[in-house]
Parts: C-alpha cells; sequence; structure tokens
C-alpha cells in the first residue's frame, strides 16, 4: 500500500507503530512521521441521511442517541443548495409549505424532479421572485393560488402560462357556502363548483361558465339584500356567496380556471388541471418526513426539508462533494450581515433566504436567527 507524506505528498514508509497500536509512516524527503487517520465523515453523513428519511428513532439506538447525535452535530450546519436549472420545463407545480408560523418553504416541482426551494417569511411576489430566477422559464405553471404568485409571474416568467389547481378552487367556494349550505341559492353554487371536475372540453367550459352567469341572474334579488352590521353599517346579507361566485370569475377573468384546455399549447403531454403531483409528490413525503421527527427545532424542520428536495433534484453532488462544497452556518451570517450592512444605505431590508439563496451561490453560508419564527 502506497501512503504519501501529509507534509510534501512523496511516497513513506513504515516506521514502527505507536502504544496504541497504529502504524507509523516516515517521510525521507521532509523527515516528519505521521499516523494515518481513518475519516469517517462521509460514512456519518450517509447514516445522518438514512435516520433522517426513515422512522428510526434515537431513543432506540445505543446510548439513546447520544454518540449518534455527537457525529451528526455537524452535518445541521451545512445548508444543501438548490441548483441552477437552464432546461426549461413544459409544466411546473408550485406550492408552499409552512413550518412555523412565519417560516414557509417555496418548492417548485416538475413531476419527477424537486427542482428549486426558498425560505421565506411568506408567499409573497418578493420570494416568487427568488425562487423562479434561478429556474428556466416554464410553459405552464400550476398553482393553489398562492399570494403574490400572480405578479412574480409577470416579473420573471413573463411567457409562462397560469393554471390554478381546479381542486383548490372548488375547495375556496365550498369554504365560502359550506359543505351544507342552507339556501337554494348556495346549493346550486356548491353543485356548481362541483361540477368543475366534469368539465373536459372547451364546449363544456362555456356551457359552465353561462350556467354560473345564469346563477348570478336567477339570484339578482336575493344577493341584493342587505343588512346593517354592529356599526350600523350596510353590508350585503349573503356576503359569503357573492365571495364565492367573485372567486370563481376572477379565476374565468384572468384565464387561469380553463388554461388546461388551451389548444395553443404545446405540451409533450397533456396539460395537468390540478396540483395533486405537488401536494402528494412533494408536500405529503415532507409532512410524514418532519411527523416521524417531531420534536426538532424549527431550525432543524428547515433543514430536514431542504435536505429532502436536494437529494430528489436532478443529480445531486455525491456525499462527498457535498461536504466540500455545501455552505454552512458560520458562513451565512456572515453573507447576511454583509448584505444587511449594505442594505441599509440603500434603505432595503435583506432576508433570510436572500443570504442563503446567495450563499449558494458562492458556496458559503452562515447562522441565522430562527428564535422568532414560531
Amino acid at each position: 500500500m502506497l501512503v504519501r507524506c501529509i507534509n510534501c505528498g512523496f511516497s513513506c514508509q513504515k516506521y514502527g507503530k505507536t502504544k496504541a497500536g497504529s502504524q507509523r509512516w516516515h517521510c525521507k524527503q521532509c523527515n516528519i512521521t505521521f499516523t494515518q487517520t481513518i475519516d469517517n465523515t462521509t460514512k456519518c453523513f450517509h447514516r445522518f441521511l438514512n435516520w433522517l428519511f426513515s422512522k428510526e428513532t434515537q431513543q432506540d439506538m445505543p446510548g439513546q442517541g447520544r454518540t449518534f447525535r455527537r457525529q451528526i452535530a455537524d452535518f445541521w450546519q451545512i445548508w444543501p443548495m438548490p441548483p441552477k436549472i437552464e432546461t426549461s420545463r413544459d409544466v411546473v407545480f408550485v406550492d408552499g409549505i409552512y413550518l412555523a408560523k412565519k417560516a414557509c418553504i417555496l418548492i417548485c416541482y416538475d413531476g419527477e424532479y424537486v427542482l428549486g426551494w426558498y425560505l421565506c417569511r411568506s408567499e409573497q411576489s418578493r420570494s416568487w421572485q427568488a425562487l423562479m430566477q434561478r429556474i428556466a422559464t416554464p410553459i405552464v405553471v400550476v398553482s393553489d393560488g398562492g399570494p403574490g404568485l400572480r405578479k412574480a409571474l409577470k416579473k420573471v416568467w413573463r411567457t409562462a402560462k397560469l393554471q390554478r389547481c381546479i381542486v383548490h378552487a372548488v375547495w375556496q367556494v365550498h369554504r365560502y357556502t359550506t359543505r351544507r349550505p342552507k339556501t337554494l341559492a348556495g346549493i346550486m353554487l356548491k353543485d356548481l363548483a362541483s361540477d368543475l371536475y366534469n368539465v373536459k372540453t372547451q364546449e363544456d367550459a362555456k356551457i359552465w361558465i353561462q350556467r354560473l352567469f345564469n346563477w348570478r341572474v336567477t339570484f339578482k334579488e336575493f344577493l341584493s339584500e342587505m343588512t346593517r352590521d354592529s356599526n350600523d353599517n350596510l353590508r350585503a346579507t349573503h356576503e359569503r356567496l357573492l365571495k364565492a361566485y367573485n372567486s370563481l370569475v376572477v379565476l374565468i377573468n384572468t384565464e387561469t380556471m380553463f388554461r388546461y384546455l388551451d389548444e395553443t399549447l404545446v405540451l409533450d403531454k397533456e396539460c395537468p388541471r390540478t396540483n395533486n403531483p405537488i401536494e402528494g409528490g412533494v408536500n405529503a413525503q415532507l409532512r410524514r418526513l418532519l411527523r416521524y421527527h417531531r420534536g426538532m427545532s424549527v431550525e432543524k424542520r428547515i433543514k430536514a426539508v431542504f435536505w429532502w428536495c436536494y437529494l430528489h433534484s436532478p443529480r445531486p453532488l455525491s456525499a462527498k462533494e457535498i461536504l466540500k462544497v455545501m455552505p454552512t452556518d458560520a458562513s451565512i451570517s456572515k453573507i447576511y450581515s454583509s448584505m444587511n450592512e449594505r442594505a441599509q444605505l440603500q434603505g432595503i431590508i435583506p432576508t433570510w433566504g436572500d443570504a442563503i439563496s446567495w450563499g449558494g451561490d458562492l458556496h458559503n453560508y452562515d447562522k441565522l436567527s430562527f428564535n422568532d419564527w414560531d
């Protein structure tokens, strides 16, 4: 076995053993002796990931997990970063998953791989833009209608078409009408919304839209009834029904309700009308992961989601490369501090997600404060 000097790189020869029985090596070039240490960091890292994505609990490990926690402590300092996607996809699904009151991770998924993720406090336009900037513009974006998304699309993915998830559109109406509406107008509107699932052609869509407008005409007098509230202000008596109706009209006017029926779209396969792939393929698995390891701090929950997303992204790095290039808590706090100093001069407040994204581009990372995210 050829052993090279840790100082100069020249070949070495055996030079006895230590009291512990370890082989000692001597370099004639620089006249030093040393012993080889076994680096099992990669092995521990694999064990960390296997535990994170399984049902295994630390309580069941030898020593109730104390040794394991000591071995994986450094891995919790790493922030796995999303890749830069330069190849455009036909369809992507976007959604946000909340891990705490003010801790949300926006995720972009193409049905096979997680293309990107971004840490933010809420689903705002600026956060969506940060997610989109690293991903090539797709043809169609399927969403559940998160706030700020449409504005972000106009700024970053200008040519992408938006499809509102039909399931969420129906659920929104049901929230206003309730599952068991008491009025005839409510019953008919609830059933009309449920009929969206049966719209398969453009002719079906035209008929459904006409039925919606006919509902408004039929119950015009009923919906125009007014009531005085506790502040003696006039309000619509059936305000919730009007909100349900208007939520559907907005989707029609913005052409996001029946985008999946657009014949001008050139796609490899049929355009989806729901975001079930990301709800069931990503969010459900992430919630299961967090449920198996409930009790983790907000910071660790965030990093657990990051790890799952990274290992389900296109072409993730090997364990050795991840440990070498991924940013850490220590590097990100420096980045955030420097961004904050520059931003104060410009009157801009940087976010944690900005620091993390920037840190990923530089292969450098840093500690952020998660104390107020619960």
